[in-house]
């Protein structure tokens, strides 16, 4: 899988939505661009879902994304902000359906731990592992955290699509020796 590909990525958001594009070459990421959608201008909440929908089709419309990874909604103990939230990630969803691009969601947990190795890390530490990973300028970071976690959905849907496939998985020790008792002393 050595041809060149385009990953958006976004962190649905019903205030502040996030995305990032990442360029992949030789199988080496670069950025290409990262910023937010600040919905909070609009007081109706069904013309932010209309904004959502209309600027994630004009950035699918402008970079030409293979893929979109978008980070899954988190449990959370207000279940009107689920809703919203959920929402956002939806209408977000759709205008790339729309677009027949194709779709991959993470937890938010799957996407720090891609990036930092702890799936509790915060937010500026995730900024921080993708700034030195992507060697991006003090310049381009942006003080909003969304961003990056949009960048951050789309890179680790790069590194979950760049691990080598094993012919052969197995679920535990005795799967294995199940499954190649050949290779098993006795």
């Amino acid at each position: 899988m050595n041809k060149e590909r385009i990953i958006l990525g976004i962190d649905p958001g019903s205030i502040v939505m996030g995305y990032g594009v990442l360029h992949i070459k030789s199988k080496k990421p670069g950025l290409v661009t990262m910023g937010v959608l600040k919905l909070n201008k609009f007081e109706n909440y069904y013309l932010r879902l209309q904004y959502i929908f209309d600027r994630v089709t004009q950035l699918i419309d402008s970079y030409h994304p293979d893929e979109l990874a978008i980070e899954a909604p988190f449990f959370g103990k207000n279940v009107q902000s689920m809703l919203k939230l959920g929402r956002a990630q939806g209408v977000a969803i759709a205008a790339a359906l729309n677009r027949d691009v194709p779709i991959c969601e993470y937890a938010p947990l799957k996407i720090k731990m891609a990036i930092t190795g702890n799936g509790r890390a915060s937010k500026e530490q995730v900024a921080g592992m993708l700034q030195r990973m992507l060697h991006i300028p003090d310049e381009n970071m942006l003080p909003q955290l969304d961003a990056t976690d949009g960048l951050a959905a789309a890179f680790c849907h790069y590194l979950e699509t760049n691990r080598p496939k094993f012919e052969k998985s197995y679920s535990g020790w005795k799967d294995f020796i199940a499954k190649n008792p050949s290779k098993v002393r006795k």
